[in-house]
């Protein structure tokens, strides 16, 4: 409890701004590169639901392109992502923006993937608690070992994290974080798509 008071924000803010200043080089290239191979906007934004669910803007560095089909419409996601958008979401490197995102309170290190608010109506009243704590860059679904969970399998992680936020736990979620995510690069990750909640949860209902 004193950990989830007092000191998990203070370490976020630290580790954020450390983070900021180190990568700014990082953060430079990935701008040039994304803007040379799809052009502007570099960022890609979306509204997320946020801690009591409060809305807030996420934003990642982009990785798909915006090409549309002949009736104007966005191509599905699978035809719009490029080799270098799947390689820096393999890597994780699409989601250093977000640090600016942990640095303002708005995010926290580790916690629940921060999730659009279209899927706030298909969220089953018992994974809404995953909404009493900070949306994390680092997911505790990543507990399971997988590179890519279900989405009951993502929801029981982070509904039990809600609960059980602690030190030891944030330590062992990052350990299995930095062992996904050289899983990643083995397993194609960054070209895997799941269903959307809203998609999925529909299908379930049909």
């Amino acid at each position: 409890m004193i950990y989830r008071k007092f000191i998990k924000r203070p370490l976020d803010f630290m580790l954020s701004l450390i983070g900021i200043i180190i990568l700014l080089p990082v953060y430079m290239i990935i701008a040039t590169l994304v803007r040379i191979k799809m052009g502007s906007p570099i960022l890609f934004s979306q509204e997320r639901i946020g801690v009591n669910e409060k809305v807030f803007k996420l934003y990642k560095f982009r990785s798909m392109t915006e090409e549309l089909d002949a009736d104007g419409n966005l191509l599905d996601e699978t035809n719009r992502l490029t080799k270098f958008g799947a390689f820096i979401r393999s890597s994780s490197l699409d989601e250093l923006p977000e640090l600016f995102l942990i640095l303002t309170g708005k995010m926290s290190i580790i916690g629940p993937r921060p999730l659009p608010t279209y899927y706030g109506p298909f969220f089953h009243e018992d994974e809404r608690v995953r909404h009493t704590v900070r949306g994390g860059l680092l997911p505790p679904d990543s507990l399971s070992g997988k590179p890519v969970t279900t989405w009951e399998e993502q929801f029981e992680y982070e509904t039990y994290y809600a609960k059980n936020v602690s030190f030891i736990l944030d330590l062992k979620i990052l350990y299995t974080t930095l062992k996904i995510l050289v899983k990643r690069f083995t397993t194609n990750y960054g070209s895997d798509f799941r269903p959307h909640l809203n998609v999925y949860r529909t299908n379930e209902r049909a």
